[in-house]
C-alpha cells in the first residue's frame, strides 16, 4: 500500500519572520520562493507545514 505524499512549496520569504518559522522552513527542504518539496504525509509534516502555513502552499496526492 502506498504511502500517501503531499507536495509543500514555498509562496512568501520566511525573511523578517520569527527565528522557528524561518527553521521550519528550512527543515522542510525549502529555500528559494516557488521551490517545491514532496514529503511523506504524516503528522510530523503536517505539524511542521501548520506552523507555517501563512508562508506555504501545500497540494497532497495520493
Amino acid at each position: 500500500m502506498a504511502k500517501k505524499k503531499i507536495m509543500v512549496t514555498l509562496v512568501r520569504s520566511p525573511l523578517g519572520r520569527n527565528k522557528k518559522h524561518r527553521r521550519t522552513v528550512e527543515a522542510l527542504g525549502l529555500k528559494k520562493i516557488g521551490q517545491t518539496v514532496e514529503h511523506k504525509d504524516d503528522e510530523v509534516i503536517r505539524g511542521m507545514v501548520n506552523a507555517v502555513n501563512h508562508l506555504v502552499n501545500v497540494d497532497t496526492s495520493s
